[in-house]
């Protein structure tokens, strides 16, 4: 019996889909790459058939057959990953979790929020909002990533200054393990039972098994949000200023310093030529929120800072989630992507001036440019953006990898992490020891070998290839 034969007769005609269009929509995720091959007419093969499961059962039911087939099985949230996290082959079954979207239940007394893997991010958020209370994870994908997805790549949203990232917020994880056994990590506010098995399944990508529900603490919903802006000499000015905002003991949820190229476009009609912008988002109590803001001042015009209207966060806060499309900047023959990594404060001046000279050597550069999105007590992180435009189009996918290879060499020599919140992927797989180190990196393979010994799970992503 062929695996087709077996899956449907394990699970039903309506759950295994072979409709050529939905295959061509379920062959890969967001990520430039591929996308840059579809638009070459060099495109990513479609999966052996689309597994909409609505229930637990059905994916211990998918994941056994793929086992005992030695077939590879490939989680599918809802296709907003941007590093190759999802990439079919031929012979692949593709496993769609958007159907699975249930709200589980929403708890005001213990503040906790269950959901169905594949629920949506935004739709998330809006239903707890509706209880006057918030998971405060902010992604710019929120509403086009799914919670599970957001587990699977220790995504982190906007917010997270002050609400955490999806590690900080994860109570619990339900997941199907590659031998079919159901597991939930995750049971009390806080454990002393050896190692937190919830990190088996945060930044996975599909690899240790399948999620199929998550529980996220919650927090009530802010009194008072007030925005603040500054302009700043430079980045390394700026990036001093949030080192003693976040030091003396201000968590602002939302601090961005844009370097001189993007702050042209963020700041707009408020732009100066030849300086940086620091937004700020604060919210909570609102008693708290007015001392923030006075103290914060305070230390940024100490810092040699000057005070910009706060209509350049209002205005990033109207339209901070909407970015051309691939297809967009393909037409016109561009390479383009973002690269998140994050350092010490002591490192992080070094990690930019390095990475945005690195940028310029690649040939074809356009643009290398980067702000600071998410600051903690002992460094930061950056965002670098490139943008290129070889000649000829067969080009572009070296000038892709150039720019990659560019940023992750001058984050990794000056003792940065090659990734802040989008994960691994296939994009920076060749480079995870600079992160893991070589032993590291060994261990992780000993790992995925113990709980997926015929290697069904999302093969290709996260580990280098050997």
């Amino acid at each position: 019996m062929s695996i087709l034969d077996q899956l449907t007769s394990n699970l039903g005609t309506d759950k295994v889909i072979t409709d050529e269009a939905v295959l061509q929509a379920r062959r890969h995720d967001y990520w430039f790459s591929s996308s840059l091959n579809d638009y070459q007419e060099r495109p990513t093969p479609a999966p052996l058939c689309v597994i909409r499961p609505t229930s637990l059962d059905d994916v211990v039911a998918t994941v056994n057959t793929c086992r005992e087939a030695a077939v590879a099985l490939i989680p599918y949230g809802l296709g907003s990953g941007v590093c190759g996290g999802v990439r079919a082959s031929p012979e692949s079954v593709l496993l769609d979790m958007s159907s699975m979207n249930r709200i589980r239940e929403i708890d005001p007394i213990n503040m906790l929020a269950s959901f169905d893997a594949g629920h949506n991010g935004g739709e998330a958020e809006a239903a707890v909002a509706k209880q006057g209370m918030t998971i405060g994870n902010f992604p710019q994908s929120v509403d086009l990533s799914s919670v599970g997805g957001w587990v699977a790549t220790r995504a982190s949203g906007q917010f997270s200054s002050t609400y955490g990232n999806t590690e900080d917020i994860l109570y619990s994880v339900e997941a199907v393990m590659p031998d079919g056994s159901v597991v939930t990590f995750g049971k009390a506010p806080r454990a002393s039972a050896g190692p937190d098995l919830r990190h088996l399944m945060l930044g996975s990508e599909g690899t240790m098994g399948v999620i199929t529900g998550v529980t996220f603490s919650l927090r009530r919903q802010a009194e008072k949000r007030a925005p603040q802006a500054f302009y700043c000499p430079d980045m390394i000015t700026g990036l001093e200023a949030q080192r003693q905002i976040v030091q003396q003991g201000w968590a602002v949820p939302v601090m961005r310093l844009y370097d001189e190229v993007e702050s042209i476009r963020q700041a707009g009609d408020h732009h100066r030529k030849g300086v940086c912008v620091l937004m700020l988002v604060h919210e909570g109590p609102a008693s708290r929120v007015d001392l923030e803001l006075a103290e914060v001042k305070r230390i940024a015009l100490m810092a040699g800072l000057e005070e910009a209207p706060a209509e350049v966060t209002t205005d990033w806060l109207k339209h901070r989630n909407h970015v051309p499309s691939w297809d967009e900047l393909l037409s016109k023959g561009l390479v383009v992507d973002t690269i998140e990594i994050s350092a010490t404060w002591t490192n992080i001046g070094d990690v930019y001036n390095d990475a945005v000279a690195a940028l310029k050597d690649v040939p074809h550069n356009l643009i290398g440019s980067a702000h600071s999105s998410h600051a903690y007590r002992s460094g930061i992180n950056l965002y670098f953006t490139f943008v290129g435009q070889p000649e000829d189009p067969a080009q572009m996918s070296q000038s892709y990898m150039d720019s990659w290879k560019a940023v992750l060499d001058a984050t990794a020599a000056n003792g940065g992490g090659i990734a802040h919140h989008h994960g691994i992927g296939r994009v920076r797989k060749a480079f995870l020891a600079m992160d893991l180190g070589e032993t590291g990196v060994a261990v992780l393979r000993t790992l995925k070998s113990a709980v997926d010994p015929k290697g069904i799970m999302n093969p290709g992503v996260l580990l280098p290839d050997e």
